[in-house]
């Protein structure tokens, strides 16, 4: 375990991702602060002691000191891990710029682009904060919130500009006596964070494949398929393909597209039985990332000149009322090619 000179790690975001973080890190030993921007939610957690709404069933020990101050929570934090939804992550990081130690170590936990720009995290956090580069490092991988606070053996890459931020970070995360959630390092920023944005768009179409009752083969060539048109947008965005095939790629893809655990997965299941992207969202209770990150990929794949059959198919389905029978039956009568051309 590693500490810094601050008195504990702030999480920002107490959802369930953040919630599962937390809870790793004080049993690592770590005192935590999670902020929560709803007074309600916070004041619940704390006369809880659990997130019964996001995350029920996994008491916060005593070290968790949850508060709804931001400048409370990132004061004197010697690290701060940023697990809020993308569409919160500038105006959150806005909000905690003037407040945050110069030295403070920060950690992008959120997957997902910007709507407004298609930025990824890393790039809204650098372009926000100040000297944000040379301590930044984003965490991704097959990384289901109930399992982690179950404490079943999880992993995950450490991404960053800088080899010893990623090296902070898997310290972090990492006890001996505790050796639930283990952390590899890794360089490929870009790729990461793509590879954990993507994967939740894929997962949607994998719980269409599997509401409509198309099985294992349907998702198998869903995901695999999807995973192609990742590595194509990866390598133009200068990305390297071998990430793809670690855990913030096809680790990330497998977990989200199997899992009922996932929110992105349960999106794709509800619009399969015929419900309206509305009806499903409310039935949820809780941000699919994938939904956004749809629209926001296609821009981006326009722009950048790389075709993404997959992704467009499910932009119909989400926001022009396109059956999802017919998505399916769509893409299956695409014309014939080599697999490997696009």
């Amino acid at each position: 375990m590693v500490k810094g000179k601050g008195r504990h790690v702030a999480v920002l975001g107490a959802g369930s991702w953040g919630s599962a973080l937390s809870l790793i890190l004080a049993k690592n030993g770590h005192s935590v602060m999670l902020w929560g921007r709803d007074s309600d939610h916070v004041a619940s957690l704390n006369s809880e002691r659990e997130n019964r709404h996001y995350l029920s069933g996994f008491p916060f020990p005593d070290s968790i000191i949850v508060t709804d101050s931001l400048s409370k929570a990132v004061n004197d934090a010697w690290a701060v891990l940023f697990a809020v939804p993308c569409g919160a992550m500038r105006p959150v990081a806005q909000a905690v710029k003037g407040m945050l130690p110069e030295s403070s170590l920060l950690i992008s936990g959120a997957k997902g682009l910007e709507q407004e720009t298609g930025k990824r995290m890393s790039e809204v956090l650098i372009e926000v904060i100040e000297n944000a580069r040379g301590r930044l490092t984003v965490l991704s991988g097959p990384n289901l919130a109930v399992e982690m606070a179950r404490g079943v053996p999880t992993a995950a890459v450490a991404a960053a500009y800088e080899p010893e931020a990623a090296q902070k970070v898997q310290r972090i995360f990492s006890h001996q006596s505790h050796p639930t959630f283990r952390i590899y390092t890794g360089h490929d920023v870009v790729g990461v964070e793509l590879g954990g944005a993507i994967k939740n768009v894929i997962a949607i179409g994998s719980g269409v494949c599997e509401s409509l009752g198309y099985g294992d083969n349907a998702r198998a060539a869903m995901l695999t398929r999807g995973l192609s048109e990742a590595i194509r947008l990866g390598e133009q965005q200068g990305a390297e393909a071998r990430t793809f095939a670690g855990l913030s790629g096809v680790g990330d893809l497998i977990a989200t597209g199997y899992s009922r655990l996932s929110r992105n997965y349960r999106v794709g299941i509800g619009l399969g039985q015929g419900l309206t992207l509305e009806q499903t969202l409310n039935d949820l209770g809780q941000v699919a990332e994938g939904v956004p990150t749809t629209r926001v990929l296609c821009e981006l794949a326009h722009r950048s000149g790389v075709d993404m059959p997959l992704c467009r198919a499910l932009y119909s389905l989400l926001f022009e009322g396109q059956p999802a029978s017919d998505v399916i039956r769509s893409l299956m009568l695409r014309p014939l090619r080599h697999e490997t051309d696009f």
